[in-house]
């Protein structure tokens, strides 16, 4: 036996609740009533509890820990993905930015003001 095994009888009370109808005649009819029956069973079983070894906590925590590690990469592929995907350049405002300065340089060599 294994340090920390454990045997428990472990016991379950099952409900079961259920309708039944009886016919009774009065009058020359016939009515319907209805019975709530309710009925109780208990279960019982042993269950019994075997601890881990030293290796099987460090397979777990292994896996565990290569699967986040795993996730992360793949969290970080796509986000690379998606700033590769948004890097196109807005070349609708380096047009205007142009057009701007074209003007500005214009609007200085033409209109300057002497002091």
């Amino acid at each position: 036996m294994k340090k920390g095994y454990r045997c428990d009888e472990v016991s379950d009370t099952i409900k079961i609740n259920s309708i039944d109808s009886i016919p009774y005649v009065l009058r020359d009819s016939i009515y319907w009533e209805k019975i709530l029956v309710q009925k109780d069973t208990i279960v019982r079983y042993k269950r019994s509890y075997v601890p881990k070894t030293r290796l099987q906590t460090r397979i777990e925590y292994r896996l565990k820990r290569d699967t986040l590690k795993m996730i992360e990469k793949v969290e970080v592929v796509k986000y690379k993905t998606e700033k590769r995907k948004n890097t196109k350049p807005n070349i609708l405002l380096l047009v205007l930015g142009f057009a701007v300065g074209m003007i500005t340089n214009w609007l200085l060599r033409n209109f300057k003001n002497p002091l």
